[in-house]
């Protein structure tokens, strides 16, 4: 059936992210992909490439859905299907200025993600850019949190990637008939977004028989928070230059690094490759601070999503598999040693872990529900700058691919996430690992980040610092 036959209830966090957003606050998630045209590819290679992208026989359903609210809905969002899809307007050509180099793209980027997408159409836009001095092709793509999350939305991608370079029929991910590989990503990004909530909700107000032993955990982690000790729960966090109003305009920074270098420091060090990432970020943000004489004299607290096997927690619930959940960390920016931050963040998170270990998966999503609830509330009722945050910023680290990919012939290079700034967190840090690299993607308000590119210089010299600190370099 077509639009309007088709009228599907939003679940209520996709909902909240529609209720969320406004012009300072787009929730959109992105990416950009870069690539290596095959050897011996024609100059109009990138014509042919949108051409063949754009030849597609019928759209996949999820790429069709638009958000619809009325009077027939009862003032409620539902998903319709879009009875005047026009795959033109998603799927754009564009080329850049010269001299072609990686800041007019990053540049453009940080336009296009500033934009919020038109809520009347599905919501969703890809990029095809062309223009880059050094003869790579990038694809940026950005899709509303309400359809879809940033991992799944990049499990999409690589869903039509293959290991092979000389797999040349692979269809764009928004093509209905892809192979079986796609498929299930499409039903994967399908279920991501609605599934969390409602589980969330009914353990916290303890209605499975699980929930029974939250309290307990509750007290346990209230006490770390007491204790200034950060797990799954912030009570501390000093307000910083990131914790304020921001704009719609958003500036985009990134770059990529070898992750053998991070691995090294890790083993030498006795920590984890996630933790050389905190480290990274939390040397970085200190001297950007320092640049701008708003160091506070507290360390900032970042909110880091982590995946944890429940199963093997000996508390897991009947389906086995992984929770998700988030843990505060306290970064150290108030340390002057690169070591002493490392160390000091491997315990914060091997606690916060433990903390949310001892936990069901459902008491998880409870917690963490918990835990980020200071930081959707706030923005919604106008009050930042009034209460401290709960944390200062969020840094995720996404699993990637382990070998190189290739979209129909072209060797991927880079992939780099965009993410959301939302009203009272101006800054957000994430990458993703990639064959042999941790590519980063920081995303900050134009305004309230300034010269946000800066903060890649401090990435690089902080993991120099990290490699002199653990006797690698």
């Amino acid at each position: 059936m077509r639009g309007g036959d088709v009228v599907v209830p939003i679940d209520p966090t996709s909902a909240a992210f529609l209720f969320a957003e406004n012009r300072q606050m787009p929730m959109h998630v992105g990416g950009l992909q870069l690539f290596e045209r095959p050897e011996g590819a024609p100059r109009d290679y990138v014509r042919q490439m949108y051409e063949s992208m754009s030849q597609v026989s019928s759209i996949a359903p999820l790429f069709l859905k638009r958000p619809t609210r009325g009077i027939t809905t009862a003032g409620q969002w539902v998903w319709t299907q879009d009875e005047s899809f026009d795959l033109e307007y998603h799927f754009r050509h564009s080329a850049l200025p010269r001299p072609g180099r990686v800041r007019e793209l990053l540049e453009l980027c940080s336009r296009l993600h500033s934009t919020r997408l038109a809520r009347e159409r599905p919501l969703w836009e890809a990029h095809l850019i062309e223009g880059l001095r050094d003869g790579r092709v990038a694809l940026y793509t950005k899709v509303h949190h309400s359809l879809v999350d940033g991992i799944s939305a990049m499990r999409l991608l690589q869903s039509v990637m293959s290991t092979d370079p000389d797999e040349v029929d692979m269809p764009p991910m928004w093509a209905e008939r892809p192979r079986a590989k796609t498929r299930k990503a499409h039903q994967d990004a399908e279920r991501s977004v609605a599934g969390v909530p409602l589980d969330a909700i009914r353990s916290a107000l303890g209605i499975t028989a699980e929930a029974a032993g939250l309290p307990s955990a509750l007290i346990k982690t209230l006490k770390h928070g007491l204790r200034n000790e950060t797990s799954a729960l912030s009570l501390y966090a000093p307000r910083t230059m990131f914790n304020t109003t921001i704009t719609g305009s958003r500036r985009f920074a990134a770059q990529g690094w070898e992750i053998e270098r991070l691995r090294a420091i890790g083993k030498a060090s006795g920590t984890t490759l996630n933790d050389v990432v905190l480290a990274m970020c939390s040397g970085a943000i200190r001297n950007y601070l320092i640049e701008h004489d708003a160091l506070p004299e507290s360390s900032l607290v970042s909110m880091v999503p982590v995946g944890l096997d429940a199963k093997r927690s000996g508390s897991g619930s009947g389906d086995g598999g992984n929770a998700v959940g988030a843990v505060m960390v306290r970064l150290g920016t108030h340390l002057d040693d690169p070591a002493e931050r490392l160390a000091g963040i491997h315990r914060s998170m091997r606690t916060g872990k433990e903390a949310l270990g001892s936990m069901t998966q459902l008491q998880i999503m409870a917690m963490s529900a918990l835990g980020m609830a200071p930081s959707i509330v706030t923005p919604m009722l106008r009050m930042q700058g009034i209460i401290r945050p709960p944390f200062n910023l969020i840094i995720s680290n996404v699993p990637g691919p382990r070998k190189p990919m290739y979209l129909n012939g072209a060797r991927m290079t880079g992939t780099y996430p965009l993410s959301i700034p939302i009203n009272g967190m101006a800054l957000n840090i994430t990458c993703n690992s990639y064959a042999d690299d941790m590519d980063f993607g920081l995303t900050g308000c134009r305004r309230s980040v300034p010269h946000l590119q800066r903060l890649l210089g401090h990435l690089d010299s902080e993991l120099t610092a990290l490699e002199k600190a653990a006797g690698v370099s």
